[in-house]
């Protein structure tokens, strides 16, 4: 469920109308829905009541300090992959203990910078990366609590470029060798293992991926607690997916999943943590675009939107869908017609959608991307010298731009020119 509705045959967000967001701000632009996020945090929080646990953001999805201070005021913790999302948490007021870093290729400056502004835990990825982290937490004269991400070799059932939990994927140790991993930890000055972590991809729409991974975390704590070390704390990663097309079968609910762990792994008496991001923000966020002009090609027509590939790449990089309705609501029984719908982008990749059925559309009306909260923004660049365009936060009847769009100036300010460039010729 989201909070953008027809109401009286145009599209809002929460009580705010979108042409009113779109006259004042200009389009593209993406906007995001303050209820949603709210509704969709606590469905897993309540989907784990009576455990203890914690409901870490994963920031990667989206990370405007908005976002986060929306979701940090409910209690959410934060899963960080760099030194700029753990900087930006921390500007958003998130303290560090409820702060976990991840990410496989964490430096030593990104390492010292959450040592010195505290942190909840290290997911340590590999061995090279839990001997560096013992040598600046000793060096710092501090003991970081740490967990090992281990690969279960589990086929999580998705899009290749985000499967993360098979053997032939970077991230984790295999799982195969964690009792020895532990057993190296815990001879080494720095570091406190308290728990296991487990990851195996994003947008899963199905629970059995999660059970088979889950099962191997469980007989593997009860193996490492043997060993003599105190495994409290299991970092379940986050990955359930979102309903992009909806149409389709819906994806289980954080219900659902937060059913399976307590079956799973609730004997065990552990902290759980979890690191949703994709169904805290997918369908919280849509992006808003206009539609430049209707082109009529060979055998196909073309909605050719101010919208582009830098603005959403998902479609180009993964050929992931959107669901893509007017603004305006359409009569009921209007006819509809097959388009390409695309953007302004020097670039064939710059397709959103082909031969996609839309009501009759015109230069000027707009058009609202769904599912677009997630892996939207963070991921836009200003290919083209195209501005990143806003980002907006409605809250029931009000609105914010959180994000401004950069002018021409502010973006090309920022180049450099060399001195030796300057110098008249000769």
């Amino acid at each position: 469920m989201d909070h953008f509705l027809y109401r009286g045959g145009e599209l809002f967000a929460e009580e705010v109308a979108i042409s009113e967001i779109a006259a004042k701000v200009g389009t593209p632009f993406y906007v995001y829905s303050t209820a949603t996020l709210t509704r969709h945090y606590r469905l897993f929080d309540e989907a784990l009541e009576g455990m203890p646990h914690l409901v870490c953001y994963a920031m990667k999805a989206a990370s405007n300090q908005a976002i986060l201070k929306v979701l940090a005021g409910l209690g959410a913790g934060m899963d960080v992959v760099s030194g700029g999302e753990y900087a930006r948490a921390k500007a958003a007021g998130v303290p560090g203990d409820r702060i976990v870093f991840s990410g496989i290729g964490k430096t030593r400056d990104e390492m010292r910078l959450a040592l010195l502004g505290g942190v909840r835990q290290f997911n340590i990825e590999s061995e090279p990366e839990m001997a560096v982290l013992s040598e600046v937490a000793a060096g710092m004269g501090v003991t970081v609590p740490v967990t090992v991400r281990v690969n279960p070799d589990v086929d999580a059932r998705t899009h290749a470029k985000i499967a993360t939990g098979k053997s032939e994927n970077k991230f984790g140790i295999p799982i195969a060798r964690a009792r020895a991993v532990y057993a190296r930890i815990a001879a080494l000055p720095g570091l406190e293992a308290i728990g296991i972590d487990v990851h195996i991809g994003s947008q899963l729409t199905e629970l059995e991926p999660f059970r088979q991974a889950y099962e191997k975390v469980a007989e593997l704590t009860e193996l490492l607690r043997a060993d003599g070390h105190d495994i409290r704390r299991l970092d379940l990663g986050g990955g359930l997916g979102i309903p992009y097309e909806r149409s389709n079968q819906a994806p289980p609910l954080p219900t659902e999943y937060g059913a399976l762990i307590r079956q799973v792994l609730g004997h065990l008496g552990c902290e759980i943590e979890i690191e949703p991001g994709r169904l805290i923000a997918g369908n919280a966020g849509v992006m808003i675009a206009e539609v430049i002009y209707v082109k009529s090609g060979e055998g196909r027509d073309f909605l050719i939107l101010d919208g582009a590939m830098n603005d959403l790449i998902r479609p180009a990089m993964y050929g992931a869908h959107h669901d893509i309705i007017p603004v305006i609501e359409p009569a009921p029984g209007i006819e509809q017609q097959p388009y390409d719908i695309v953007g302004p982008v020097c670039e064939s990749g710059d397709t959103f959608a082909r031969a996609r059925m839309m009501p009759p559309l015109k230069g000027g009306d707009l058009v609202a991307f769904r599912g677009a909260g997630a892996y939207g923004a963070v991921m836009a660049s200003e290919y083209n010298t195209r501005p990143l365009i806003p980002e907006v936060l409605v809250n029931e009847h009000q609105f914010a731009v959180i994000r401004p769009r950069p002018t021409y100036d502010e973006m090309i300010n920022r180049d450099k020119i060399p001195v030796w460039l300057n110098d008249p010729p000769c």
